[in-house]
């Protein structure tokens, strides 16, 4: 199948299901944080349960957390990003899931109520106790030299950034809405993901068992590239390039 063959379809078939891993977020700079010589290879996980017992556990992550957001507060949805508030603004998304924990898909102006993100956020802080949200330059703030974990200003009770922790349940409302998009999409976009971190990249899967259309835009192999309808290997960005004008007159 072509491009123009791609850009046919998604015209005639709308309800169009996209979900986003970090190949997306490194074509606008942001590391990705599980490849050799990334964040993940350089510190130890911090499970939930540790998080809540330990404070040397907390600064830790917290630790982490300034590395990473010194890393990427700065950086700018690109084309993929425009792309798909372009699908949304064409009447054709009926929404998004997303593995990354950035937030560039809402600073490119795609509706909240289209954003699913299953590992949450790094653009949200909030009390562990009382629920209260902060924003995280001032939390980092706070976090100079040998600093302690931040508590709630309301409550004292331990703050967090709104991202799901290793051992700690998946945000079950967006596991729900993931579900739901999966099971009605048309036509179901993989867009940098490798599709290796479980349960998320069950949801492709669950979309061709329910009868849509499955297209995978990736630079390197994926697990489910067997069962896949449209595959496109390479940058996000060049087959976004390509592809719009084909869809220039949807």
């Amino acid at each position: 199948m072509t491009l123009q063959d791609f850009a046919r379809k998604i015209k005639e078939t709308g309800d169009v299901v996209c979900f986003t891993g970090a190949g997306i977020s490194t074509e606008s700079g942001v590391p990705d944080f599980r490849s050799p010589g990334g964040i993940w290879t350089q510190y130890a996980p911090v499970y939930f349960s540790e998080f809540l017992s330990s404070e040397e556990a907390r600064v830790r992550v917290w630790t982490m957390k300034r590395k990473t957001h010194e890393l990427y507060k700065d950086v700018r949805p690109n084309i993929g990003h425009l792309f798909i508030c372009s699908l949304c603004e064409r009447g054709k998304l009926l929404g998004l899931i997303t593995q990354n924990v950035d937030g560039l898909h809402s600073l490119a102006g795609l509706p909240d109520d289209k954003i699913v993100e299953l590992h949450g956020t790094d653009r949200i802080v909030h009390c562990l106790s009382c629920g209260k949200i902060f924003d995280p330059d001032q939390v980092m703030k706070g976090l100079a030299g040998a600093f302690t974990s931040p508590r709630c200003d309301a409550c004292g009770g331990l703050l967090k950034s709104a991202t799901a922790s290793f051992g700690q349940c998946m945000p079950p409302q967006a596991m729900r809405r993931a579900q739901e998009l999966s099971e009605v999409a048309g036509i179901f976009i993989v867009l940098g993901s490798s599709l290796q971190v479980q349960p998320a990249a069950s949801f492709p899967v669950l979309a061709k068992q329910n009868g849509a259309f499955l297209a995978i835009v990736n630079r390197e192999a994926t697990p489910l590239d067997e069962i896949v309808d449209f595959h496109y290997r390479g940058p996000i960005g060049a087959f976004c390039t390509q592809l719009g004008p084909w869809l220039s007159d949807c």
